[in-house]
């Protein structure tokens, strides 16, 4: 028995054609079916469901471990960039206690 509705794109043609998008610059809506990688709604929900499960997120990882093994990298060039990091308002209690105590004048007295 058939399935229901058309055939999946394979993974490697919907990532041929998020690299295309992404290279190019064009809407995903725009992206050519001539081209064979799927509607740009389907390689748009599949980047969304890789990145929703950390596949580029275990990809840069794997990349950065290769790279340094390799002695590939310079990082005398590195930058560490916290924009992705969830900034927390206020200062918790125990680090504030930690302060007040370190920055504390000595009485003279």
């Amino acid at each position: 028995m058939k399935a229901p509705g058309p055939r999946p794109v394979p993974d490697r043609q919907c990532l041929q054609g998020i690299l295309y998008v992404l290279h190019t610059g064009i809407g995903w809506e725009d992206l050519p079916q001539e081209l064979g990688f799927g509607s740009g709604m389907t390689c748009w929900r599949r980047i969304k469901r890789w990145a929703d499960a950390g596949v580029f997120d275990d990809l840069h990882r794997i990349l950065l471990a290769q790279l340094n093994a390799a002695n590939e990298i310079d990082w005398s060039r590195a930058v560490i960039d916290g924009s992705h990091i969830d900034a927390k308002k206020g200062v918790p209690e125990q680090v504030r206690r930690r302060s007040t105590a370190l920055n504390r004048v000595p009485s003279t007295t």
